[in-house]
């Protein structure tokens, strides 16, 4: 087993568990399983949500700055 797998398989545990805990006794534990395994596997960003904001920001920068280097400006 690699360390990139294993990496991988630790992850998914604490996602896994991390899911039990939300199903049982989180903020929402009324939505099921199935909502609380996917807040779960995004863990880091549910546990530390300035880390989610600073996806989200990087994400909009990519975005604007593939917007300017990928469409044609002005007329030919």
């Amino acid at each position: 087993m690699t360390l990139k797998s294993r990496l991988i398989a630790g992850y998914f545990v604490i996602a896994l568990g991390f899911a039990i805990y939300l199903a049982n006794w989180g903020a929402l534990a009324y939505r099921g399983f199935a909502y609380n395994l996917g807040r779960a596997i995004f863990w880091p960003f549910v546990l530390f949500p300035s880390a989610g904001v600073a996806v989200g920001g990087l994400i909009m920068v990519v975005v604007v700055i593939a917007i300017v280097l990928f469409t044609r400006g002005g007329s030919r």
